[in-house]
């Protein structure tokens, strides 16, 4: 009897798989970037404003004439004092506002944008310069960067997962 539970055990341990997960995952990745050029440029308009008391106006003020390439100016009002001896005011402001430009396009070369508009306001940022920017992953894991030039970024990683369950 002892032979045979004996040998009832050994048979059982021996055909039993062992029962583990083993998951091992290795990630590797490089992420090189160079910012691009950008212009956001918004025009500035021309304004007229006009007001008084105790006062005709005879000319009335108005813009000038529109066109390509130059700015919208104005002509003067003309004004005389409507009750003499008493007291008067009379203010005409104008703000002269951009150019009105030929076009109203850019072109980018190379990143880099070389004629930027030139309104009343204008944000700019300047394009990155790839330059020696440079990044390689061996087999084996090792991580290589090289440093670009301005308006560049450069991120390695590996990344090692064992799960067991």
């Amino acid at each position: 009897m002892r032979r045979f539970l004996f040998v009832s055990c050994l048979t059982f341990f021996a055909a039993s798989p062992a029962s583990a997960d083993i998951t091992h995952a290795i990630k590797s990745s490089i992420s090189l970037t160079v910012d691009g050029a950008a212009s956001q440029a918004t025009r500035l308009p021309s304004t007229l404003s006009v007001s008084g008391s105790n006062v005709t106006l005879g000319t009335v003020p108005k813009f000038g004439s529109y066109s390509a390439g130059t700015a919208l100016g104005y002509t003067p009002g003309e004004f005389t004092i409507t009750t003499a001896g008493d007291s008067f005011s009379y203010t005409e402001s104008f703000l002269g506002g951009d150019n009105t430009p030929t076009a109203l396009s850019t072109t980018v070369t190379a990143g880099v944008v070389p004629a930027l508009p030139t309104f009343g306001n204008t944000t700019t940022t300047a394009g990155g310069v790839a330059g020696t920017l440079a990044g390689t992953l061996a087999t084996d894991g090792a991580m290589s960067i090289t440093a670009g030039g301005a308006g560049t970024s450069a991120v390695a990683q590996v990344i090692q997962e064992l799960t067991i369950k």
